[in-house]
């Protein structure tokens, strides 16, 4: 499981953004999304740095 804390991810538009980014990385990860904590939380034993590298990409720059 990864987490990230996105300060950019702030309404459903966003969370289907940063879900569908990290399904390009792994396609048919599962994504959990807090809006409230702005955080997601990644289903995924794959790279850290490869799904970091997509949000930042996407526009959703990890804080951690």
């Amino acid at each position: 499981m990864i987490q990230f804390q996105l300060p950019d991810m702030t309404c459903g538009h966003c969370s289907k953004t940063v879900t569908n980014t990290a399904q390009q990385v792994e396609p048919g990860v599962q994504v959990d999304i807090d809006l409230e904590r702005h955080v997601a939380t990644i289903h995924s034993n794959g790279d850290r740095a490869a799904f970091a590298k997509a949000l930042t990409e996407a526009g959703y720059p990890p804080a951690n």
